[in-house]
């Protein structure tokens, strides 16, 4: 298989290194950002847009864009090397496992990528040769390694983090796309699209007009992420008004490291977790002062899954799902 690909004059963008989480996960070091700006406190499923482009016929060669400029693909990939674990999870949710040959350390799902222990943060070329790869598909923290592997003739897609919903509906049909697997990733896209929708609509269906506050702590340091990530914008569409948009300096790129007096302060209804395990929870509640916050007083401090919590792609439905739990939960006491 053959890639062809034209430059543009400047890359089309860069994420911000998220550093707070103190992991070296490639998407959680690249963690995707739009404009910090404060939730709209609306429930409700997000309108879809209105540009999104037509769904290939599954035919080669194809051509699409990725973050360094236009790739072509001449024939479908047999073997694949995907260094991204969202993207591994997406290449098999549209039903192109079989044509992945191996997988970064980080890609733990699902139970048959064949994970390894190549780095997606910091690829090391050689040994992704030694898979003999048709295609190299890379998070664009590691952008710097596409001219190195296409410097061995090694197929090279750089993709962005999801900056909101419809991102992770366009990369899971770019890959069906480039795996010849279109209909599949269509079929995909609108799935985790409509569950989400209907997640999101029926909770708003079953909280009424009630407003909550929340706090979604990354690390024990209390960094947190603001309505302008990826993340923050799950919770906006269940109508959530986040406490870190107040602390934002617009330095941080979206994620404020707030202090303990803050959050006590702005008393948040719900806290999140995005790490550690049951330990870390009640923890929350020994913290000077926090016994007075009310989602320490009403029990809702929720651990989320820090794998599904800090990627895009299809689990993104279990994401919302675990919010939603939270929400109604504390909206009926």
């Amino acid at each position: 298989m053959r890639i062809a690909r034209q430059l543009p004059i400047a890359l089309l963008g860069a994420t911000l290194a998220l550093t707070a989480c103190g992991t070296t996960d490639p998407e959680s070091e690249s963690e995707p950002t739009q404009e910090t700006g404060t939730a709209s406190a609306e429930c409700g499923a997000p309108e879809p847009a209105a540009d999104r482009a037509p769904v290939g016929d599954g035919t080669f060669p194809v051509t699409v864009t990725d973050v360094v400029g236009e790739v072509t693909v001449d024939t479908a990939p047999e073997r694949i090397v995907s260094l991204s674990p969202s993207n591994t999870e997406m290449l098999f949710a549209i039903g192109a496992g079989d044509q992945v040959e191996a997988v970064d350390d980080y890609s733990n799902h699902p139970d048959e990528a064949p994970t390894t222990d190549l780095s997606g943060f910091t690829p090391n070329v050689e040994a992704i040769s030694e898979y003999d790869p048709d295609l190299v598909i890379l998070a664009d923290s590691a952008v710097d390694t596409a001219d190195q592997l296409g410097a061995v003739d090694i197929p090279v897609l750089v993709l962005p983090g999801a900056a909101d919903l419809e991102d992770v509906y366009a990369q899971v049909r770019l890959l069906g796309e480039v795996t010849g697997q279109t209909e599949e990733a269509d079929t995909e896209a609108d799935r985790i699209e409509g569950e989400f929708n209907e997640i999101v609509e029926s909770t708003c269906a079953e909280i009424g007009d009630t407003q909550l506050t929340f706090y979604q702590e990354l690390d024990d340091t209390l960094f947190s992420a603001t309505s302008g990530t990826f993340v923050g914008q799950i919770h906006d569409a269940f109508g959530l008004v986040n406490i870190a948009d107040q602390a934002d300096d617009g330095e941080s790129g979206g994620y404020p490291q707030l202090s303990s007096e803050f959050v006590v302060e702005e008393n948040p209804d719900l806290i999140f977790l995005s790490y550690g395990d049951e330990s870390d929870v009640e923890a929350v509640a020994e913290r000077p002062a926090f016994a007075t916050v009310s989602a320490v007083e009403t029990d809702s401090v929720h651990l989320l899954d820090t794998d599904i919590a800090s990627r895009w792609g299809p689990r993104v439905v279990d994401f919302a799902q675990s919010v939603s739990d939270a929400v109604v939960e504390t909206a009926n006491q």
